[in-house]
């Protein structure tokens, strides 16, 4: 090889090391991306959990340009296509904003591993499309995301146990999956998926009681979580009631919190206080618009045997792209044309119930159920049942005075006019009257496909346990669950499993 063949190939080989040490460094320092959850990603955030989506996301596109290497404006999109997709159902939204979870997943797994937001971010997202899945229909994906979300936030406390967040989803999650009923703990065995409810909510009562400034910033998230999980799974309604007044949170210029203690105060039968919230929540321009306030409105008019009820639950069947609850509100819809003696309409909305949404929910579910039957529910009890849904109970108690389960001709109407006699004495707080008219329905109702005798057994519980009568509130629990093959099912199993945890904990605790 001739010399001047070495010299270019010298001065080739310099030029090409030189071009791609160029292009290493640039890659590298164009790489060098951060979580930096700094007080402009915290004002979006907080603009996010009141629903002021549209102010949230021009924080976050601020952010993005002010610092283009912070990956956290990206989790926070996530909570804005959330809740979007949590509210309104809608399937174009769903379809378009589907295409950014594997992009968002890409650009956090950009972020530094020692950093404790690299896992938790990651399972944040996979977290919110668990929920957001099951809404569209997608329970199996949606298996999966809740197990890498669960997989991801352990390991993340390990790593980082002193990142006090990690202890509000890995709570959450615990408690999750420590109600999945006997019958599909094979699944949640094979996914890896255990849980407890105890400590769970233990573990979320920690991360609220704390003043790290970490857990301070997701204390709003946090209370969300708690609030539902300790109403529905753990049974203190008035518990978490009285926390809500309690922590003073802002349910007027909060949209989310509004939402919250309207919609647990509405199934706390507390139908007036609902109402209280949702007329004094913050009007002003920007908040997220939703169907569900004219759906909360709605049954909370319908309680208070309203006329104005049609007019919210019709506005929701019209506006609403969505399928959870559709079938239920077509069903109160229908029961208001037929309380007013209008049966063609009632008809033909009872029609729609066969058509429209789904039954993934137990309330869908039995509407669906009752459309089928083309049975309609006796009018008086079915006032009674809606005062007292409401928290009127005395108004129901009136309806049904005098009566006793002779004064109805078929077997279902005397089967509920029992339940719903021992409902109305269960909330005046008349326990003996209670129990005695909720073991005549269990009795009368424990081989039928109404929920009544399931729902019976379990408020009997309640009580005992509420009595501290653990060892005989157990035998109410279980005997909840043995019942085959009735309405809500799967909702009232859960709230039964969620009583035996307690009791034998208190038993347990007892013996110590």
């Amino acid at each position: 090889m001739s010399d001047g063949i070495k010299e270019y190939c010298a001065v080739l080989m310099k030029r090409i090391y030189s071009i791609l040490f160029l292009v290493c460094s640039f890659n590298f320092l164009s790489a060098e991306k951060i979580f930096d959850f700094n007080k402009e990603c915290q004002q979006a955030y907080q603009e996010i959990l009141k629903l002021k989506l549209q102010s949230g996301q021009q924080l976050i596109d601020l952010e993005k340009k002010k610092h283009p290497d912070n990956l956290i404006p990206h989790l926070l999109e996530n909570y804005i296509d959330f809740f979007t997709l949590f509210f309104n159902e809608d399937p174009a939204e769903y379809t378009k904003r589907m295409r950014n979870l594997d992009k968002r997943l890409s650009l956090l797994s950009d972020g530094p591993e020692n950093s404790p937001y690299y896992l938790f971010s990651a399972a944040t997202v996979h977290f919110q499309w668990a929920v957001i899945k099951i809404k569209f229909g997608h329970n199996w994906d949606a298996g999966w995301e809740f197990r890498r979300s669960f997989v991801q936030v352990k390991d993340n406390a390990k790593k980082f146990p002193d990142f006090l967040p990690n202890q509000m989803y890995r709570g959450a999650m615990q408690v999750a999956a420590g109600t999945i009923p006997e019958g599909y703990r094979w699944l949640s065995n094979m996914m890896g998926i255990r849980g407890s409810i105890q400590s769970g909510m233990k573990e979320l009562r920690i991360f609220l009681q704390s003043p790290d400034p970490a857990a301070m910033l997701y204390r709003d998230e946090g209370i969300f979580y708690y609030c539902y999980l300790s109403y529905y799974i753990e049974n203190d309604k008035e518990g978490v009631l009285d926390y809500v007044r309690n922590q003073k949170l802002d349910l007027v210029n909060n949209h989310l919190f509004a939402y919250l203690a309207a919609n647990l105060s509405t199934h706390n039968q507390q139908a007036e206080v609902a109402l209280e919230i949702l007329d004094k929540r913050s009007a002003e321009p920007g908040y997220f618009q939703s169907p569900v306030w004219d759906l909360e409105k709605g049954y909370i008019l319908l309680y208070k045997g309203s006329p104005e009820a049609l007019t919210y639950l019709e506005r929701f069947a019209a506006t609403f792209k969505g399928k959870f609850y559709m079938k239920d509100a077509l069903q109160k819809i229908s029961w208001l044309y037929y309380m007013k003696g209008d049966q063609a309409k009632a008809d033909r909305t009872r029609q729609l119930i066969l058509t429209k949404g789904n039954t993934d929910s137990e309330a869908d579910k039995q509407a669906q159920q009752e459309a089928n039957t083309k049975v309609w529910p006796n009018k008086l009890l079915l006032q009674a049942r809606l005062f007292n849904d409401g928290g009127y109970h005395r108004e129901a108690l009136r309806l049904l005075h005098g009566k006793s389960a002779g004064d109805f001709r078929e077997p279902q109407e005397k089967l509920e006019f029992n339940y719903r006699a021992g409902r109305i004495y269960d909330d005046l707080d008349r326990d003996n009257e209670a129990i005695n008219f909720y073991k005549l329905a269990f009795r009368q109702g424990k081989n039928r496909q109404e929920y009544f005798a399931a729902r019976a057994a379990l408020q009997i519980g309640f009580i005992l346990e509420k009595q501290q009568k653990f060892q005989e509130a157990l035998t109410w629990f279980r005997a909840c669950i043995t019942m085959k093959d009735h309405d809500y099912k799967n909702g009232i199993d859960q709230r039964a499993k969620a009583g035996i945890d307690r009791c034998e904990v208190a038993l347990e605790d007892g013996e110590k």
